[in-house]
């Protein structure tokens, strides 16, 4: 019996969630963020800290990857990483990113835009202190976005900086940090039956934020 190749346009699903309305929306986008988090957080869905983080370089062609939000508040939303990573170089580059959270299995997305700037060597060691021993040694061993001849020589750096640090605490490499998207743009997105979709834009203008709907 020969399997038959999936026919993608055949892959859809119906969205039954009760959608939106302008009334529902908190005039402040992150508490109405807060309020999505939480609700997805609750829901039980696997990381619903992880995001979609695209950036461009001075050549303008864009790169997007998973990365984990750690930190969010009025100022902005915070993800850390190697500072000599591809997306570090973009960065200092054109100094601003899109975050995508894909709450699939919520019928949920929210889209933020803005420019983008590293936090302070405080608070990225704030951070730091608080990942597992693994996760620190990981910083320490990995030339991120370098190109590895073999697993094998990551491994060995892995195995000789828990070696260095066997009698210690694990300090704040220099080459690892964390950065800043400062919001000008928030997109809440709810599926709805036939594609008649709800999505609400959050746009700042003379330091308040506009709240409009947008056609799905």
């Amino acid at each position: 019996m020969t399997d038959r190749p999936v026919n993608l346009a055949d892959l859809r699903a119906e969205y039954s969630t009760v959608g939106i309305s302008r009334e529902a929306l908190n005039d402040d986008p992150v508490a109405q963020f807060r309020a999505w988090f939480d609700q997805a957080l609750a829901s039980g869905i696997h990381e619903p800290n992880a995001m979609t983080l695209a950036t461009a370089g001075r050549d303008g062609r864009p790169v997007a990857r998973t990365v984990l939000l750690k930190q969010y508040d009025e100022r902005g939303f915070v993800f850390f990483t190697n500072l000599e990573s591809r997306k570090a170089r973009h960065l200092a580059e054109n100094p601003h990113a899109a975050l995508l959270f894909p709450w699939v299995a919520l019928e949920r997305q929210i889209l933020i835009t803005g420019r983008v700037e590293r936090v302070s060597v405080a608070e990225a060691t704030a951070y730091f202190v608080t990942r597992p021993v693994g996760s620190q040694l990981a910083a320490w061993a990995s030339p991120q976005s370098t190109v590895l001849s073999s697993r094998g020589l990551l491994e060995a750096k892995w195995e000789e900086m828990k070696r260095k640090f066997a009698d210690g605490k694990i300090p704040l490499p220099s080459f690892w940090g964390g950065y800043r998207v400062l919001p000008d743009l928030f997109e809440f997105w709810q599926g709805r039956a036939s594609r008649m979709h709800d999505r609400f834009q959050y746009t700042r203008t003379d330091g308040a934020w506009m709240i409009e709907r947008l056609a799905p």
